[in-house]
């Protein structure tokens, strides 16, 4: 399924639906991925301002997948870019 994502509480309810859904506990669920209880309820309250890297960290430790529907003439710029780097 694909949810437009404009923000943060959409993102949070996504989280917290996913939790859910496997049916885990907050704290058991944040336990287990590497965060605080504290943290994982900002993201599902969806709080304005978390760390990037937590965030990511609690989406792939739910498996949440994030993709971006970017057009077409900045996919080749990226792509471009990545090249360049060595990273695509």
């Amino acid at each position: 399924m694909h949810i437009p994502l404009d923000q943060a509480s959409t993102l949070g309810a996504v989280v917290r639906a996913t939790r859910k859904t496997q049916k885990i506990r907050q704290d058991d669920a944040a336990g287990s991925i590497g965060v605080s209880e504290n943290f994982l309820g900002k993201i599902e309250r969806g709080a304005e301002r978390v760390q990037w890297g937590k965030l990511f960290q609690v989406l792939q430790g739910l498996g949440v997948r994030v993709m971006l529907d970017v057009p077409d003439d900045v996919a080749e710029r990226l792509d471009a870019e990545m090249a360049r780097r060595g990273r695509a």
